[in-house]
């Protein structure tokens, strides 16, 4: 076999490398029973390398292009124009020529043929790179092939492939390019099949895209076409769309556009038995390859000739269920505001901590909700929750419900509760009512949680190896215990429910929305809000020193610290940073993941923030801010409790007013403190494991301490104890984990992959109103500052921060905002927690907030009825 030029008999999905993606596909195509491909052959990348390699002089242009950037468009439009112009002008050499001509005869070389270039990065599982190179269609006679093989070949660097390779982090030099040229055929309708739908995700519906002549009609946007879904030999949908020009091929050669005469513009492309067909060879393609394809077709005759298939790497991957029955999963970084992947270290270590089973999905993690949905009692529970928490994932959840054939209900109705749950309910009101009588609940839990973090720091530093890793283990297991501590979630509980009955009495009988906000103000023990408000201190420390403050301004190295007695008030500006870091230094963005960066490893992540702080505050801000939030909430009390009076039985509503207020106000701050325990205790974990890492290093079974970011907690546990590990198994982790970062999770996912959206429903808004969850009432104005990373900070007094999530980490920068925008977010979730504390108008849950709203812009937040305004 020649290693220049390959039939498609001879090719399979081994010979990736020499023959590109497209053509391994084209290869495996024709290995299927009844799959019906035209005939060709590939010019293999070996025919590449060698002609790029006898050209010397390219090495100095590559060099050149290896240098730009993205931002360089310019530069990188001349540079790959010399390229692909220096590529085109080599000749092909005389045995490869001679090859080529062998294969052409074979196949009769008076045919038109396509000639299409297969790059080796091309149609893989990882990212689709399709389109980046040119094709070129009804090319007739052997000279016209070896020119358009040349052709082929410079695509490789044309301005959108180059483009592509830097975003995606593709070396330009490991790339390389194979030919493939293949017998024209002549279709009388062609088009698309997704074996997935495209736009839902759903797995079990095929949708097909057709319309009259070649398929360039629909790739260029010419052309409408026809879309049909289809699932198990049902057709679901059609739409025919007019379709009034289509792209035919001419007799000596190249294409044409043509009008469609007027009867047939709005006639259905296939009929519905060629649908059905179809479907059929769209399934037995997707089975061969084991994942959902997108696919190019061509009827010609009544038969259809698949042209290409590529897997579709655009949709979200599925949580893996152990049986065929329906599953609903949602999303655990919605609720915990971390909507970004978890490396694999990450991912264990939480769904150790987790109290339920959570699921792995592009590196993302999900709860299977599906038993909750299927009995009624604890359908609305879980709806009930939701409702609060995010309404956006009711929503969805509620469509799936709606559909009713999708999960099977345990019972048909409720049935009467029986004793033993009545009991239950005695049992459990009791209880709630023990911890709202308890005035030192909140102080004994914090305490409890203190003494047993200092007992761990103690503890783990005399362990190592194998030990560590079963202590770790141990420790976990009672961090999970505490987390399911009725005491914990009863005081949780007993502030949402203190909230929810407020706003909803108080709205009955006064008429004001969202009273709890105000009320909750400035509340006592709420650790991530103290965070935010101590910063402001740190800023007072340094604020006297004109020397520190200009050093921090261009501190790029984290070793500052170390630096700073050198400078007048150094000494002092180190104490207050490093007593910060002591307490709030294992905080991070995405702290979930224990794999993420701490502060204190990289405690430039906070000058941003100190400098802001200096610059928009005066001394004392953190006090006043403080009794000004304290202040506000006891003069709302005090209002709503003179005005509940005039009421009818008005002195029995204002006691039970004044006792739920004193219950939000005593326990709502707590809510914080169970994840500031969870990741105190994994920057302990985290410190440990990085010891035992470095002699992992020094044994050469990894490269780098940072390798056991990319193993689970147990394959972690198995490489320490017999020193071995298939480095391959890294390498490949860190590939996934960068097409993970590409994915948007969706918030509900089933399990046939249809991602269910949720819908606001609300009426009477302003015309261009972007509409999101309100958080926290009040109303304000102000310039909108997009910030994705929190190191980005640039605030001044008066901004809205637009942001994608805000977990705890983002606490320091509510100080210096006037309003907060979030993409992700519920009632209960940080931002929301710490907006209300601070008296900030918030509106979460605002999809596509980051991309609607642009930077700069003067935008107005309505906390209270839950929308934003972009006014100019």
């Amino acid at each position: 076999m020649s290693s220049f030029v390959l039939c498609f008999q001879d090719i399979d999905k081994t010979k990736l490398t020499v023959v590109g993606g497209k053509g391994a596909n084209l290869g495996e195509l024709t290995r299927i029973e009844g799959i019906h491909v035209p005939d060709g052959f590939c010019i293999s990348t070996e025919a590449f390398k060698r002609i790029i390699g006898e050209a010397s002089s390219i090495n100095e242009l590559l060099d050149r292009l290896s240098l730009l950037k993205v931002e360089d468009r310019h530069k990188i439009r001349e540079l790959s124009g010399e390229i692909r112009s220096f590529i085109e002008g080599i000749a092909i050499p005389q045995d490869i020529n001679e090859e080529i001509a062998r294969h052409l005869s074979r196949l009769d070389e008076k045919n038109a043929y396509a000639v299409r270039s297969s790059a080796t990065a091309e149609d893989l599982p990882t990212a689709s790179f399709a389109g980046q190179q040119d094709t070129y269609l009804n090319i007739i006679g052997k000279e016209a092939i070896y020119q358009h093989i040349s052709k082929c070949w410079a695509s490789l660097f044309t301005e959108r492939a180059v483009i592509y390779r830097l975003q995606n982090g593709f070396d330009h030099r490991k790339l390389h390019l194979s030919v493939v040229v293949q017998k024209m055929v002549f279709p009388q309708v062609a088009g698309i099949m997704f074996t997935a739908d495209p736009v839902t995700s759903n797995r079990k519906v095929l949708s097909i895209d057709a319309s009259f002549g070649l398929g360039e009609a629909m790739v260029s946007g010419l052309v409408n076409a026809d879309i049909y879904k289809v699932c198990n030999s049902k057709i679901l949908d059609k739409k025919i769309s007019t379709k009034k020009l289509a792209i035919y091929a001419l007799k000596d050669g190249g294409t044409k556009e043509q009008e469609i005469e007027q009867q047939r513009q709005n006639r259905q492309a296939l009929t519905d038995e060629q649908i059905l067909q179809l479907e059929r060879i769209g399934r037995k393609i997707e089975e061969h390859f084991g994942s959902p394809q997108d696919i190019e077709w061509c009827l010609v005759d009544d038969t259809f000739y698949i042209v290409q298939s590529r897997p579709i790497t655009t949709l979200y991957p599925i949580p893996e269920a152990n049986d065929r029955e329906n599953h609903v999963y949602i999303s655990v970084g919605h609720q915990q505001m971390m909507t970004d992947p978890l490396k694999p270290l990450g991912l264990s270590v939480w769904q150790l901590t987790a109290t339920r089973p959570m699921y792995n999905a592009g590196g993302r993690l999900f709860v299977d909700v599906t038993l909750q949905l299927a009995s009624p009692e604890s359908r609305e529970n879980l709806l009930d929750v939701m409702g609060q928490h995010d309404p956006l994932l009711k929503d969805a959840l509620m469509t799936i419900i709606e559909r009713g054939d999708f999960i099977k209900s345990l019972s048909a109705e409720k049935k009467e509760p029986s004793p033993t749950k009545n009991n239950k309910s005695t049992s459990s009101a009791r209880f709630q009512a023990e911890i709202e009588n308890d005035p030192t609940i909140v102080s004994d839990l914090i305490k409890r949680s203190q003494t047993s973090l200092e007992e761990l720091r103690q503890n783990i530093q005399i362990k190592s190896g194998l030990e560590l890793l079963d202590f770790i283990l141990s420790d976990i297991q009672q961090l999970r215990k505490s987390l399911l501590d009725p005491k914990n979630m009863g005081v949780i509980k007993a502030a949402m429910n203190a909230s929810s009955w407020l706003n909803e009495k108080i709205e009955e009988w006064l008429g004001e929305k969202n009273v709890a906000d105000t009320l909750s103000q400035s509340v006592p023990n709420n650790i991530t809000s103290q965070m935010g408000l101590e910063l402001l201190d740190v800023a007072d420390v340094i604020r006297p020193y004109p020397e520190v403050i200009d050093y921090l301004q261009h501190v790029k190295d984290d070793n500052f610290l170390d630096e700073l007695v050198k400078f007048n008030g150094g000494k002092e500006t180190q104490d207050a940073i490093y007593a910060y870091l002591n307490k709030y230094g294992m905080r991070c963005t995405g702290e979930i993941d224990i794999t993420k960066t701490r502060w204190s490893e990289k405690p430039t992540t906070l000058l941003p923030l100190i400098l802001s702080n200096i610059k928009n505050f005066e001394p004392n801000a953190s006090n006043r801010k403080f009794e000004q939030g304290r202040q506000a909430a006891l003069k709302k009390e005090q209002e709503l409790l003179d005005r509940l009076k005039q009421l009818p039985d008005g002195e029995q509503k204002a006691e039970e007013t004044k006792r739920t207020i004193g219950l939000i106000r005593n326990f709502i701050g707590y809510r914080e403190y169970p994840k500031y325990g969870i990741v105190n205790r994994y920057f302990v974990y985290k410190k440990a494991l990085l010891k035992e890492a470095e002699q992992l290093v020094q044994a050469k079974v990894i490269h780098e301490k940072e390798d056991i970011y990319y193993l689970t907690f147990e394959e972690l546990r198995e490489v320490v104890f017999t020193n071995k590990l298939d480095y391959q198994i890294i390498s490949k982790r860190k590939s996934e984990y960068k097409l993970y970062e590409k994915l948007t999770p969706p918030r509900a996912i089933a399990s046939d992959g249809e991602i269910i959206v949720g819908r606001y429903k609300r009426e009477n808004l302003p015309a261009k109103a972007i509409i999101g969850l309100p958080v926290s009432s009040g109303v304000i104005e102000g310039r909108a500052r997009v910030i994705l990373n929190m190191e980005d900070t640039d605030l001044e007094d008066g901004d809205i921060l637009v942001t994608s999530f805000t977990d705890p980490s983002w606490t320091p920068l509510f100080v210096s905002i006037k309003g907060l925008v979030t993409e992700v977010g519920g009632l209960m979730t940080h931002g929301a927690v710490i907006a209300r504390e601070y008296g900030l108008p918030a509106v979460v849950g605002v999809e596509s907030a980051t991309k609607l709203i642009q930077d700069g812009q003067r935008i107005r937040v309505n906390g209270t009825e839950g929308y934003v305004e972009i006014l100019y």
